[in-house]
């Protein structure tokens, strides 16, 4: 065999090997593509859970304030009723005492004058 053939034969195995490789090459990137496309599918399912969940973080962040609102407004409402009341039961206590004290000295005034007509 010549120095040429012996090449050419030499040549022709890389071809083959190459060819085999290049087979391969293409089996694994066929792999590769597949796990991809599976990777995106998952990543959008990921992406919508984590969009779905920041709206409901909104929603849920904007009921928070208006129960805030709601509560902060009613603790307002009941502390000026407790100082109406405040106010309403002062008065009547003041009348109270204005009228015990009227009592007081009619009564004083009453006995009295029973004690002098007695002695």
């Amino acid at each position: 065999m010549s120095a040429f053939e012996e090449r050419l034969a030499r040549v022709e195995v890389e071809v083959a090997e190459a060819r085999k490789d290049a087979a391969a090459a293409r089996v694994l990137a066929g792999g590769a593509d597949r796990e991809v496309s599976a990777m995106r599918v998952e990543l959008r399912a990921h992406t919508k859970s984590l969009h779905a969940l920041r709206e409901t973080q909104v929603e849920q962040g904007q009921q928070i304030a208006e129960l805030r609102s709601e509560m902060r407004d009613g603790f307002a409402k009941a502390r000026s009723e407790l100082q109406g009341l405040d106010a309403e039961m002062r008065d009547g206590f003041t009348k109270l005492n204005h009228g015990q004290v009227r009592i007081t000295a009619l009564l004083t005034a009453h006995l009295g004058a029973s004690g002098d007509s007695a002695g």
